[in-house]
């Protein structure tokens, strides 16, 4: 490199540096609670080696046990939050420098009425303290605080934290200002979640659940509406529970019309609306993953439409449609 250029190059190293610490000071900051992790009397601490909540769901543990292996009798990892105390038992993994690794694997579930499934932890909503309570030979007890790992920084395809499939919550594990590690649970909000769509060479039938529904599940109306403009065009939804199916009205969103429109697809109760998304996924870009071809539908008055049913940027159904024309044409 030429004497001229080397001042550039060493500015532009420390502006990727110093770029690098405000992502760095940024994350960090989004994954740390006003809260503090011990009370009082200060508690010893353990070096968390894994802390995650895979799938939305799935909590995953590791911490090292720093003592030695024969002095222990017992391990558990208890969730703690205001009165309410819940106990997971620790495996005890051998490790090959003698020592153990205590590791735990469960399901969370949130209390509310969306959850599902009934096994696993039931977690209200609020920041838990996570805390290793191990016993000796002699029926001793410790209770350690664990430290918080460092956030990670990496923009990849994947979310580092995602709601949970079953109920929608989310399970984000976060750190205290002392650099404790807790779990913050955030209930799911009202919200019209795309399970899956249906790809038919007559009809194109999409598949809904709703979640935390402010009103009753009959009161809930699902219209497709043109973009830029307040045109709607209903659909009928056949309800199960808070799940939903409908076929999107093709033929009333073309109407014989061959230059292409956009849709977005909303359920509406009253002044609420809520359009339809995939939300419930740890994919970062959903438009790129999830992709999906143009099809050619034969309606029931026996002209054809081009559809493309896909998800914008943010996970949202739209379907761009055009009257293509008729069968004789075909």
């Amino acid at each position: 490199m030429s004497d001229s250029l080397l001042p550039y190059a060493v500015g532009a190293a420390k502006r990727a540096r110093s770029a690098a610490v405000r992502v760095r000071r940024r994350v960090e900051r989004m994954h740390t609670v006003p809260a503090l992790g011990t009370g009082v009397r200060p508690r010893p601490l353990l070096q968390t080696v894994h802390l995650s909540v895979l799938g939305g769901r799935t909590l995953n543990v590791a911490v090292p046990f720093p003592h030695r292996p024969e002095g222990l009798a017992a391990a558990r990892l208890e969730l703690i939050r205001g009165g309410r105390r819940l106990s997971l038992d620790l495996v005890q993994e051998p490790r090959r420098d003698g020592s153990l690794l205590l590791t735990a694997t469960t399901a969370l579930l949130h209390a509310g009425p969306t959850e599902r499934d009934s096994r696993g932890l039931v977690l209200d909503s609020g920041v838990w303290r996570l805390v290793v309570v191990t016993t000796d030979d002699g029926g001793r007890e410790t209770r350690s605080d664990l430290t918080a790992p460092t956030p990670s920084t990496m923009d990849g395809p994947t979310l580092p934290t995602s709601p949970s499939t079953s109920s929608g919550a989310v399970f984000r594990p976060v750190r205290s200002v002392d650099g404790r590690a807790m779990l913050k649970v955030t209930g799911p909000a009202q919200q019209a979640e795309l399970v899956s769509f249906d790809l038919r060479w007559d009809r194109i039938t999409v598949h809904g659940r709703l979640l935390a529904a402010r009103h009753p599940v009959g009161e809930y109306t699902v219209e497709a509406v043109r973009r830029g403009t307040t045109k709607a065009v209903p659909a009928r939804p056949v309800w199960d529970g808070d799940t939903f199916t409908f076929d999107l009205p093709l033929a009333a969103m073309t109407a014989g019309s061959r230059t292409q429109r956009t849709w977005d697809v909303q359920l509406r109760a009253g002044r609420t609306r809520l359009k339809l998304a995939r939300r419930l996924t740890h994919v970062r870009h959903p438009k790129q993953i999830f992709r999906t071809p143009y099809s050619i539908i034969a309606l029931e008055s026996g002209s054809l439409t081009r559809v493309h049913a896909h998800l914008t940027p943010s996970g949202a159904l739209a379907v761009a449609c055009a009257a293509f024309g008729t069968n004789e044409d075909a």
